[in-house]
């Protein structure tokens, strides 16, 4: 039975601190998973968004640096794998979020930028044995990776908590998207249990359109022990954990000694 780890929406842009990528990468080293998976909004392409576009928080942000951005959070991320042996026997995947997906859309909407950018820049490809359309699912050992998922009757995200996503969706499954992390389960009469697990947020730096009182959402990764027929055990792995593993002191602590302030900017 294989071992599956899980890194959940990294929202990666210029200027947020990407140590946690370090970490991760020295950890999955240590754990040897035989699969990981990206659940998407590996990139933030936060020039392309819609939500404060015209506002001032807009101003400055440039498609370009969003790029380098995440070439460079890969760099990091993978770094520490490229001299592992067992890394070449693990099978890596991505699953593109709506955020990698602005750029499809800014395409759509403005067919002059046909040409200048495309999802291929963000060079996911160069780490990622494959690569997953944006809402494209794929079956891993019985479960089902997307960054998230809708209702085929109505196009719109599968609403409620991870408890009514697993009964409307039916089948053992993860998803991104949403901040935080929830998980459910749902055990069948054929001695199987099906298991919701929705994981959206690894990073460091606080996402300021959610406001001050909701930065206290779980961060990290998920490690998945025996998966077999969409059942495993879950360990979840928290940046907290990590940045007292190998940093030796708490995220705050950290961040306020090499950055000089505790929102994971860095400028």
């Amino acid at each position: 039975m294989k071992t599956h780890l899980i890194i959940p929406d990294l929202q990666v842009k210029p200027n947020v601190a990407l140590d946690h990528l370090r970490w991760i990468g020295r950890y999955i080293v240590e754990k040897k998973p035989d699969v990981i998976i990206d659940i998407g909004d590996h990139a933030d392409m936060a020039s392309l968004s819609s939500y404060d576009k015209g506002k001032r928080s807009f101003e400055g942000r440039r498609v370009i640096e969003d790029i380098k951005a995440c070439k460079k959070s890969n760099e990091i991320l993978w770094s520490p794998l490229f001299n592992d042996k067992h890394f070449n026997k693990c099978k890596n995947h991505i699953t593109l979020g709506n955020h990698e997906n602005r750029i499809n859309r800014a395409i759509e909407d403005s067919a002059e930028f046909e040409g200048l950018f495309s999802v291929d820049d963000l060079a996911y490809a160069d780490y990622y044995d494959h690569v997953h359309n944006f809402l494209e699912p794929v079956v891993l050992d019985g479960v089902m990776y997307s960054h998230y998922f809708y209702n085929p009757m109505s196009g719109r995200p599968w609403g409620g908590n991870a408890d009514a996503k697993l009964k409307s969706i039916g089948f053992s499954f993860t998803m991104g998207h949403q901040q935080g992390c929830k998980f459910a389960s749902r055990d069948l009469a054929n001695g199987q249990t099906h298991y919701a697990l929705i994981a959206g947020s690894c990073y460091l730096h606080d996402e300021h359109y959610i406001g001050p009182q909701a930065q206290n959402h779980w961060k990290g990764i998920i490690v998945k022990h025996e998966v077999h027929d969409g059942m495993y055990d879950p360990m979840f792995v928290s940046l907290d954990f990590l940045c007292r593993k190998y940093e030796k002191m708490e995220i705050k602590d950290f961040l306020y000694k090499k950055y000089g302030r505790v929102d994971g900017y860095v400028n």
